[in-house]
């Protein structure tokens, strides 16, 4: 076991594990830290604790200092030059009539390197381009090409829910997201529906996904015979997000009728409750069901 703390240089950046250095930290805490491309800025979002060996990517850096009021101005003054450098570059790729879409501009903490960060179609050779930046900033230069998934991540947004996108506002690391997610979600397969900012699946079906396949275990399946508030009956559609199924009931004219029940007001057909209230052995049944409560 390794005493590490968990560091992030961007609001909804990666987290990192330094070594603390025998200094005493708390989440929310500003620190300067040693990494592999220099000495930078970040926040401790992870409080000092101890993680298995095989959890830390070799080697572990250390956190150097707490942040002072220096360095406050140091990365205030850093945010100005990354907007001038980011105009400047704007008309150097423009120059050189270069097919690539500038996104961003960061200054590394020390000032040991200006990383520019673009989008293309395909491979750019911007040699000539990576001359004139260092000759005009005395420094190192590296440009970066990224994905649409990083560039939404950049440039921030709203996503088609109406809140701000998950990629910028919380999650730290991209994860893959399949058709298959959607179709066991019952969402419309229509491309404009399950798509985010960036054109490529909505992260959100990944992560909620988990929940979904809790869920499962618990719902009942298409098909499948029920007793109802109203009888015995059949169910004909299951809305996870609603916590109900529709399902027709047998009437005493032979008729069907069709009905919306609440899980934990149906039963199976042994008696059985799809969601037990009166159970708190197992930890998953009792989130299941706060997640209902809500």
């Amino acid at each position: 076991m390794q005493l590490v703390v968990g560091v992030r240089f961007k609001p909804a950046g990666k987290v990192y594990y330094f070594d603390p250095s025998d200094i005493e930290l708390e989440e929310g805490d500003s620190v300067i830290v040693e990494t592999a491309r220099g000495i930078e800025y970040g926040n401790v979002v992870v409080s000092p604790k101890m993680v298995p060996e095989e959890d830390i990517v070799p080697p572990l850096k250390s956190v150097i200092r707490k942040s002072t009021k220096e360095d406050e101005e140091i990365l205030a003054e850093n945010k100005k030059k990354e907007e001038k450098a980011y105009d400047i570059c704007l008309n150097k790729i423009k120059e050189h009539g270069l097919p690539m879409n500038l996104i961003d501009v960061e200054y590394t903490f020390d000032n040991n390197k200006v990383i520019f960060y673009f989008t293309a179609d395909g491979r750019v050779d911007f040699r000539e381009l990576v001359k004139d930046l260092a000759s005009i900033f005395k420094t190192r230069i590296e440009l970066r090409q990224i994905g649409v998934r990083d560039e939404a991540k950049m440039i921030g947004g709203l996503g088609p829910c109406g809140c701000i996108m998950c990629c910028c506002s919380f999650l730290g690391e991209f994860e893959p997201v399949s058709i298959k997610m959607a179709k066991e979600q019952n969402l419309s397969l229509n491309p404009s529906k399950i798509s985010g900012m960036c054109g490529r699946l909505m992260c959100c079906l990944r992560f909620e996904h988990e929940f979904y396949e809790e869920m499962k275990d618990y719902a009942p399946r298409i098909d499948e015979n029920i007793i109802t508030p109203d009888g015995p009956g059949t169910v004909m559609e299951v809305n996870v997000i609603k916590e109900n199924v529709r399902a027709k009931v047998l009437q005493e004219d032979g008729t069907y009728e069709v009905g919306e029940y609440k899980l934990n007001d149906i039963e199976r057909t042994d008696g059985s409750d799809y969601i037990d209230d009166d159970s708190d052995d197992d930890d998953l049944d009792d989130e299941l069901r706060s997640l209902l409560d809500d």
